[in-house]
């Protein structure tokens, strides 16, 4: 059905991470890409300045080897990029012509009908088909 599926991971693995890889290869053609993303959310400048230097290319890389030592041997790339959670996946997926974005949401609360969440705001923008998984 799709050549290109994305799957966000929250960096605090979230539980329904092995529901939403299982709903991807059931979406993926025989053959397609399926990449799980995580975003550490990028720190201000004027922290930033104060980090020993390297601290946020240190930070990606242990998200990178923690998601890619709970996917070993699934045939899934494994990507980590450093941004605003909601915009990143959006950004992501489209300079990557992904054809579908799989991601878990969690039940809305008080917070989110103000600020909105990660799945809301990638349903509403995304430029391609997108799967929510409700937990």
């Amino acid at each position: 059905m799709y050549k290109n599926v994305l799957v966000p991971i929250a960096t605090d693995h979230d539980p329904h991470t092995d529901q939403a890889l299982t709903v991807a290869r059931l979406l993926a053609d025989e053959g397609a890409s399926i990449t799980a993303l995580t975003v550490v959310e990028a720190i201000p400048e004027y922290i930033a300045m104060q980090l020993p230097e390297g601290q946020i290319e240190k930070t990606q890389n242990a998200a990178v080897s923690a998601l890619k030592d709970e996917l070993t041997g699934s045939g899934i790339k494994v990507v980590a990029v450093s941004g605003h959670s909601g915009r990143t996946i959006l950004d992501w997926a489209e300079e990557n012509k992904v054809d579908c974005i799989v991601m878990a949401s969690h039940r809305p609360d008080l917070s989110d009908y103000f600020l909105g969440s990660t799945a809301a705001r990638v349903v509403r923008h995304a430029q391609c088909a997108v799967h929510v998984l409700r937990s």
